[in-house]
């Protein structure tokens, strides 16, 4: 006669499946879901970015001889361009899509106003610190992403090279800044959201592009921050800048 289990016997069957419910629902989070996360925030990035190319193709072309019409950035003698200057986004209003050829060629994530969760982070990838100067301007580019969950934009910031591209695009064309080092501070370090980051009191004379997210890994004991400087800016007109096409 087979033995009915005891209480004993079932409750421990409980505790076993419910153990390995909560490593399926962690392995989800931890790999699964960031996956998925990070794939969509890329198809989204390249997606805006196909919308833009599409829209300029179907641009009325102007006349020749003919003065440009408001916001048209033209090039200038040797292939550079006057960055043309961008309103200050509302809070998760996409602006841009940032590419970085270090994170992977199909890194392509939309950018986006305010640093909240809730309406920038989580759902759309990049948010950009509001009041820091947009990208082109002179000052600190302020910006955020996280470093794991939520498709982590900036997982691999710890693994940029000096040199290393990160190309910010908007409907007016590209924004190539070169990285330059990494820094590791505490949490309520705001000094390095300055003009000319961590020198108080310094007015900007430089356009810099500063990347934050949390560090060490799953923790926010510290931040992780990288710093780049501005190169040059290409106009939509000129296609995609030799940074994002394999020229120097």
């Amino acid at each position: 006669m087979r033995r009915r289990p005891g209480v004993v016997g079932v409750l421990g069957e409980i505790l076993v499946t419910a153990g390995v419910l909560i490593l399926l629902f962690v392995a989800w989070q931890l790999w699964i879901g960031d996956w998925i996360g990070a794939a969509q925030k890329n198809a989204a990035g390249h997606s805006l970015s196909a919308q833009w190319a599409h829209e300029r193709e179907q641009a009325p072309a102007s006349t020749p001889g003919a003065s440009p019409s408001p916001g048209t950035v033209t090039s200038t003698p040797g292939g550079t361009a006057a960055a043309p200057s961008m309103p200050q986004p509302h809070d998760g209003k996409v602006f841009g899509v940032m590419f970085v050829p270090r994170f992977g060629a199909d890194y392509a994530v939309p950018m986006a106003g305010g640093v909240s969760r809730a309406r920038t982070l989580d759902p759309i990838g990049i948010g950009h610190y509001p009041g820091s100067p947009m990208p082109g301007a002179v000052g600190n580019v302020a910006l955020a992403a996280h470093r794991t969950t939520f498709g982590k934009p900036f997982n691999q910031i710890a693994k940029l090279r000096i040199g290393d591209p990160i190309v910010i695009e908007t409907e007016q064309g590209w924004y190539t800044y070169r990285f330059r080092n990494l820094e590791y501070v505490k949490p309520d370090a705001l000094d390095v959201l300055l003009p000319v980051p961590q020198q108080v009191g310094v007015k900007a004379d430089g356009r810099y592009l500063t990347m934050t997210s949390c560090s060490p890994m799953w923790y926010k004991s510290e931040r992780i921050v990288a710093y780049s400087v501005f190169e040059s800016f290409t106009p939509a007109a000129d296609g995609r800048p030799a940074a994002l096409t394999g020229g120097t």
